[in-house]
């Protein structure tokens, strides 16, 4: 089932840009840089919305019968040191939806769209 899992998984691998947050605004969200999570091959992956940014650890696993993704990370919410935790799992219309949880404080669920890369040569 190792072999399984780790190719379903990687279908989440990427960048996705974070549309939708539970806890905040896309003005906040925006703030610093488009709002995003990205997933590395290697388990080293990173995120940042608003003036928090993050350094993922993840593993695959299974949740609710979907490939999906748990991690733990570290980081800076507004130039404050910030740890804890999320996960993330590909729902029925492709998109992202996950959970990301600061240590002893906020959490906000999320959905992201996986961001398009354009085209060499194309200037449209």
């Amino acid at each position: 089932m190792g072999a399984f899992m780790k190719k379903k998984s990687s279908d989440l691998l990427g960048e996705w840009r974070m549309e939708e947050m539970e806890m905040w605004d896309r003005d906040f969200m925006d703030m610093e840089v488009p709002a995003y999570i990205r997933f590395e091959k290697d388990g080293t992956s990173e995120f940042q919305f608003g003036l928090v940014k993050g350094w993922i650890d993840h593993r695959a696993v299974v949740r609710g019968g979907k490939p999906a993704l748990e991690f733990s990370w570290e980081g800076s919410d507004e130039m404050d040191p910030a740890t804890g935790r999320g996960w993330a799992v590909l729902n029925d219309n492709g998109n992202l939806e996950g959970r990301l949880v600061f240590h002893l404080g906020d959490e906000s669920g999320f959905i992201a769209t996986r961001k398009r890369v354009r085209s060499k040569g194309k200037s449209r």
